[in-house]
């Protein structure tokens, strides 16, 4: 089990859109959660994916294909107190 958190930039104004279609795309496995944040990046996504050929394509494939998105950075989780 792979878990990361995906920081997100969005066009300046759309946070709290891109974070609604993040949560409708918690249908899409993986995605545990999405919050609009202040600070550097605009939304924080929670994913929790089998392998990171996975966590790739749910970046790739969906997260940066949500319109208002600019860029992505990803961490990756290397340890948990949840153990996870």
């Amino acid at each position: 089990m792979v878990k990361a958190y995906v920081l997100v930039s969005t066009k300046p104004g759309t946070s709290e859109e891109v974070t609604k279609n993040l949560r409708e795309a918690r249908e899409v496995k993986g995605v545990v959660a999405a919050d609009s944040v202040f600070g550097r990046y605009d939304v924080i996504i929670t994913v929790e994916v089998a392998d990171l050929p996975e966590l790739s394509q749910l970046i790739y494939k969906v997260i940066e294909k949500i319109p208002n998105v600019v860029k992505t950075e990803t961490c990756i989780v290397l340890f948990s107190e949840g153990g996870k």
